[in-house]
């Protein structure tokens, strides 16, 4: 079980999604599979609005999220819908 970082929800980690914060920067991590800090959220565009507000995303990564993976996220997101 995971945290989402838009509404907290603890839910299993197969359904969310994993940001991840690695050696070349943050990246998305679709297979859940790479090393590095990670931070969950769930498929949908009200859970990373409630994420960019709050900055939840930055507090777990411990630095500054660039608006190019939130971008990417939503456009995973709404390519899924």
């Amino acid at each position: 079980m995971r945290k989402c970082a838009g509404c907290g929800e603890m839910k299993p980690k197969k359904d969310l999604i994993r940001v991840l914060k690695t050696e070349e920067g943050i990246v998305v991590d679709m297979t859940g599979r790479k090393n590095g800090r990670g931070v969950y959220l769930c498929p949908s565009i009200t859970c990373l609005e409630k994420a960019k507000k709050s900055k939840g995303m930055d507090r777990s990564l411990k630095m500054p999220v660039p608006s190019e993976i939130y971008e990417e996220l939503e456009n995973n997101l709404k390519a899924s819908e």
